[in-house]
């Protein structure tokens, strides 16, 4: 009894001396400001699941509810697809698409019974059941020695009710999978018309469908889904549509194809302009518009290039107008930067490829030294620093094409010059809006004018004006220089004079006429004294500020 009371009463000093030690410490916390201590919670995941037996009973239980649902519907489907382009010879005509009827009318039936019991089946039996109708509906007309419908009007009328209904499934279900079949059976119907303008229609109508509910419902996969369909489906129209059995080759299309190509490309344009302000430029909508772009317009390019070379000026210059619209369009709505780089890429492509078709070299190089100006200014607009350089490579590229290929320089040459010394001052005035830090492509540009202008004036005036004319154009960059408060022109000016001195002094000589080798003398002689004299007055100005500071 003694060694029980004294075990009981160590017991209660061992508690009691817990309880005084946990009170000190929530009273050290408190004064620490430390929040209670609280178990730490653990998320330790084993690399081996606990319970292997129960995973593999679930994905068991998958693959058995769903993946085999799936197949299944599927599988069934083709059979009873096969059993209807079956070609019963000793059979009624109707009677296949009868029987077709009759198992769509069971499946969607089971489909409707089981919507909110057994959901999953229930959809795919939807989209299975709508298959089966649409087959059904073909049948009709195809896969029979005698037809049941004869007109295939009326047969494309009744395919596109089927393509309705799977529409407004994918409505009604907000399901993406319905709305791909719909944009599928809509593209099958447009091919089996096999009609030239009712093809064009029902695309139209695809890809307004396709853009619609990828604005409603963001459905990005449906949305590349349906530009690579239509595409593709107006190409096959193209190669004179094997798919109903003709011969694959070019036909011999009318030019209103390629206005219907230019408005897929603005539907789908429209799928990004107009979606929720919410949604950036995430990867879906840059691949979006890229697709439109380049599949877009290298079909419209492919088919114009094909059958209509006569009219490649209006087309591709109606096309390059369009695309810059588009550009300017994403520019002004979002400040977009790809999508305005990506049709302002395909505006300048069609404008050069116009202008290629329309002149002969080297008359369209100094028409694409032109265009670099309109390039270079709505770059800078769109404040894309890409285009600016991509288009200074273009332009020294055509500059030494038109050196290289020119026979007769004339005085269209002078563009090069001018063109250059204007792309120079735009960007030197808008230089804030590419935040541009080095004077590189400016120079460049600038150095290409001087290049230029002495080099179109030497093949341009007769040989004793040639030293006269370079003498006007070092006092035109002296006056710019003046104008602009830019001490780059009074170094091409300075640049320019010493050239004219050393062709004075080593061609002519030996070459001018007596009176045309004088006046270039005097007149080359009285510019650089002036020149002198006002260098001098700088200079002492210059003297006077800095004493005057001092």
């Amino acid at each position: 009894m003694v060694k029980n009371n004294q075990s009981h009463e160590e017991i209660k000093n061992i508690l009691a001396s817990l309880k005084n030690l946990e009170a000190r410490v929530v009273k050290l916390e408190s004064q620490l400001k430390f929040s209670p201590s609280v178990e730490a919670e653990t998320d330790v995941r084993p690399l081996i699941p606990a319970n292997l037996n129960e995973v593999t009973a679930n994905l068991e239980m998958r693959i058995g509810q769903f993946w085999f649902a799936k197949a299944g519907i599927v599988i069934l489907a083709l059979g009873i697809v096969f059993l209807l382009t079956f070609p019963y010879k000793t059979l009624p005509a109707i009677l296949p698409s009868l029987v077709g009827y009759l198992l769509v009318i069971f499946i969607l039936t089971l489909s409707f019974l089981w919507r909110n019991s057994i959901t999953y089946l229930s959809s795919y039996l939807l989209g299975g059941g709508l298959v089966l109708l649409y087959f059904s509906t073909l049948r009709l007309h195809y896969f029979s020695l005698d037809s049941v419908i004869e007109k295939k009007s009326i047969l494309i009328g009744l395919l596109l009710v089927t393509v309705f209904l799977t529409y407004f499934a994918a409505v009604r279900r907000k399901s993406a999978y319905f709305a791909a079949l719909s944009t599928t059976l809509g593209g099958i119907t447009a091919i089996i018309s096999d009609q030239t303008y009712i093809i064009f229609l029902l695309l139209l109508l695809v890809s307004s469908l396709v853009t619609y509910l990828k604005l409603k419902y963001q459905w990005n996969g449906l949305m590349i889904y349906g530009l690579i369909l239509t595409y593709f489906l107006h190409f096959l129209w193209f190669i004179n549509n094997p798919f109903m059995g003709h011969p694959p080759k070019l036909i011999i299309p009318p030019q209103a194809n390629l206005y219907f190509i230019l408005l897929y490309m603005v539907i789908f344009m429209l799928a990004n302009l107009l979606r929720k302000k919410e949604t950036s430029e995430n990867t879906f909508l840059i691949f979006n518009t890229f697709i439109n772009s380049f599949i877009g317009y290298g079909l419209f390019l492919m088919i114009s290039l094909a059958r209509f070379q006569v009219d490649l000026f209006v087309l591709h210059f109606t096309a390059s107008i369009l695309f810059l619209l588009f550009s300017i369009s994403f520019w002004i709505h979002e400040k977009s930067k790809y999508s305005t780089f990506f049709y302002a890429l395909l505006g300048y492509t069609a404008l050069s490829v116009a202008i290629l078709a329309q002149f002969k070299v080297p008359q369209s190089l100094i028409w694409l030294c032109w265009q670099s100006l309109l390039v270079i200014s709505t770059a800078l607009w769109f404040r894309s620093k890409i285009i600016v350089l991509a288009n200074f490579i273009i332009f020294l590229i055509i500059f030494l094409g038109y050196l290289l290929l020119a026979k007769n320089i004339g005085l269209e040459s002078l563009s090069f010059g001018f063109v250059a010394l204007v792309s120079a001052r735009v960007m030197n005035w808008q230089k804030h809006r590419l935040e541009l830090k080095t004077e590189f492509m400016r120079n460049s540009y600038l150095t290409t004018a001087f290049v230029m202008i002495p080099y179109a004036f030497y093949h341009i005036v007769p040989v004793g004006y040639i030293s006269l004319s370079w003498v006007g154009v070092a006092l035109f960059y002296y006056l710019l220089s003046i104008i602009l408060q830019n001490t780059k022109y009074r170094w091409m000016a300075l640049l320019t004079l010493l050239l004219t001195i050393l062709y004075i002094v080593i061609i002519g000589i030996a070459r001018l006429d007596p009176v045309y080798r004088i006046v270039s003398f005097i007149v080359l002689g009285t510019v650089l004294m002036i020149t002198s004299i006002a260098y001098t007055k700088m200079k002492m100005g210059k003297d006077k500020k800095a004493e005057e500071k001092q």
